[in-house]
Order: C-alpha cells, then sequence, then structure tokens
C-alpha cells in the first residue's frame, strides 16, 4: 500500500513538473515573438546657403613682381565682388600657394638636366552666402575679370542646408509612424496584437538631387551640386507581438 502511495506521489510530481515547463516554454516562446519592419520617411527641400570658389594666377621669374601681380588682382576681386552686392563677412580669400616650375632638357650622351622655367602663383576665393540667386548671378558673370587683365577660374557652386538637424529629427518621427503602421498591418494579417517597441535602430540618411535618380549609398551620400534636394531616413524597429 505503501508502494502504490510513493508511485501516485511520484506520477503526481512528474505531470505537475511537465505542466510547469511547458507552460513557461510556452510564455517564453510567446514572448519573444517579434515583428521586424523598416519605416522611412522622405522629404524635398531648397538648399538655403551657398559656397563658390575660384582661382586667379600669374606667373614670372621673379617671385617678388609676380607676387605684387597676384596681390593686386585679388585687391581688383575683391572690389568687384563688393560692387555686385558680396558683403566683405561672405568672402575669405586664401593663402596663395607658389610653385617653383623646372622644363627638362636633353643633353649630350642621352643625359638630361632641369631648367628653372619660373613661379606659378595662385590664388583663391571662397564665398558663402545665403543670397543664392545673386552668387550663381556672379559666378556666371565672373569672366567680365577677364577685361581686367584677370585670368579667373569659377568653380560651380555648391549648396547645403543650414537646419539640417532640424530636417533629421523630422524624418525620423515620420520614419517611426510609417514603420508602426507597417507593423500593425503585419499583426493585423497574422491575426496577433502588437506589443510594446523593443528596439530601434537608425538606418542610413540620404540626401540626393531632387529627380536626379542618384545611387543610394552604403554609407549615405551627401549631394552638394543640386540647389533642389531630396532628404530620406530609414528606421529598423522591432516589436513585441502577443
Amino acid at each position: 500500500m505503501k508502494s502504490s502511495v510513493s508511485s501516485i506521489v511520484i506520477a503526481l510530481s512528474v505531470l505537475i513538473a511537465s505542466f510547469i515547463l511547458g507552460n513557461a516554454y510556452k510564455y517564453k516562446f510567446i514572448s519573444t515573438e517579434t515583428i521586424i519592419v523598416t519605416g522611412l520617411a522622405e522629404k524635398d527641400f531648397i538648399s538655403d546657403q551657398i559656397v563658390w570658389k575660384g582661382q586667379y594666377s600669374r606667373s614670372g621669374f621673379d617671385l617678388k613682381e609676380a607676387y605684387t601681380q597676384i596681390k593686386s588682382d585679388e585687391a581688383v576681386i575683391k572690389s568687384y565682388l563688393k560692387e555686385k552686392g558680396i558683403a566683405d563677412s561672405s568672402m575669405v580669400f586664401l593663402a596663395v600657394d607658389v610653385v617653383k616650375n623646372f622644363n627638362y632638357e636633353n643633353g649630350p650622351n642621352g643625359t638630361s638636366k632641369s631648367v628653372f622655367s619660373g613661379y606659378t602663383l595662385t590664388g583663391g576665393v571662397k564665398v558663402d552666402s545665403r543670397e543664392i540667386k545673386l552668387v550663381e548671378k556672379i559666378s556666371r558673370e565672373v569672366t567680365e575679370l577677364l577685361q581686367k587683365g584677370i585670368e579667373f577660374n569659377s568653380n560651380k557652386p555648391s549648396y547645403y542646408y543650414s537646419r539640417l538637424n532640424e530636417l533629421k529629427i523630422d524624418l525620423l518621427a515620420k520614419a517611426a509612424e510609417d514603420a508602426k503602421l507597417r507593423a500593425e498591418t503585419i499583426a493585423k494579417s497574422s491575426a496577433v496584437k502588437l506589443g510594446s517597441l523593443k528596439k530601434a535602430n537608425m538606418g542610413v540618411f540620404q540626401i540626393t538631387g531632387k529627380n536626379d535618380n542618384e545611387d543610394y549609398s552604403y554609407g549615405g551620400s551627401f549631394n552638394t551640386t543640386s540647389k533642389e534636394k531630396t532628404a530620406s531616413i530609414t528606421l529598423k524597429v522591432e516589436y513585441l507581438a502577443n
């Protein structure tokens, strides 16, 4: 009789333990079910800042004379830009770069020697302004300096946006909304309830030219050649599902 009772107790213990373990496993399985989605947000915007650069140069055998000429050119260029409406605070003149040039001449018995051919001095100016239309116009018309005897090479302007951090925060909020909507759609179609947010990781932040069909970069592209741009951001989120 005693042996029979012991057997029953052991059997009940095994059943209870199995029930507890089974429910624990079931609870663990359910609690670890997740829905992972990627939200996307895009926004078109227009640049509010322009950066334009140009270079000018002088050559000669006398370094002092060439330097005097290029500093004179700098003064003429500065006066020209001010007359066009560029403020002193918006322009920066770069340090003059000096290159010593040599030509190689063939000598007897296949030898060659270098012969000094003069100096080339190059100066540069950078204009950083919010007056986009004005600077664009100047960058196209700056060849007028040729009439003043100055050989000026104009670069294409670069365009920037001063409120980039605000734009990124706004896009993150919209990407989070998009991700939640996608997760709710998946949960509904899967007959489960969407739980709380478990994890969120920001993806790639891109700035491309509007309607330019630019290739997206894994590390994030940053377009500076287009005045009208499109910003986009991705957000990978993970929700619990019940």
